[in-house]
């Protein structure tokens, strides 16, 4: 399994030990955290975009507790130990210019959950209003981010213009 590139998108995550791994992913305003233990040599990463409003906030909450939960026990049944895990952050961008800042909701999220837990964090890159490419190797906890400046910048009136009324497509 040498050399394997996983690539992951919203809702994904991936888990490995071999050193050659690499996982990638895009994020905008989604978070990604990459776990790892450097002793056991075993990590993964995740790719959460936790909506929220005053309505759903506790559901969002429960959300991403579930996804760093399903990450954090991969990374055990690879030989992981919960009490040396390391933690690198990123994404929460904001995309949308004029609407709600849920890349600064999820960027909130993943820090205090880290804190919550006590898995040190090394370092992260959150906020601001550009794209990021991310590789990381699981094993080694090596992470590379390359910021997108290519990636377009939407404003609301975009947004708006871009909703389509329906095709005469019905899905049944």
């Amino acid at each position: 399994m040498s050399g394997t590139r996983v690539h992951i998108t919203q809702g994904e995550q991936a888990v490995g030990s071999d050193p050659d791994m690499v996982i990638t992913t895009l994020l905008g305003s989604c978070v990604s955290c990459c776990l790892w233990d450097p002793e056991a040599g075993v990590g993964g990463m995740n790719h959460m975009l936790l909506t929220s409003s005053s309505a759903n906030d506790g559901m969002s909450q429960m959300l991403g507790v579930n996804a760093m939960e399903l990450l954090i026990n991969e990374i055990l049944k690879k030989g992981g130990s919960r009490g040396r895990l390391h933690a690198k952050a990123f994404g929460g961008a904001r995309m949308v210019a004029g609407l709600s800042d849920i890349g600064q909701k999820n960027s909130d999220f993943i820090l205090e959950f880290l804190e919550q837990e006590g898995i040190t964090c090394e370092s992260h890159s959150l906020g601001g209003q550009t794209a990021r490419h991310l590789m990381f190797w699981p094993a080694s906890g090596r992470v590379m981010q390359k910021m997108r400046t290519d990636a377009p910048q939407e404003t609301v009136e975009q947004v708006s213009a871009s909703k389509t009324t329906g095709n005469d497509l019905e899905l049944f």
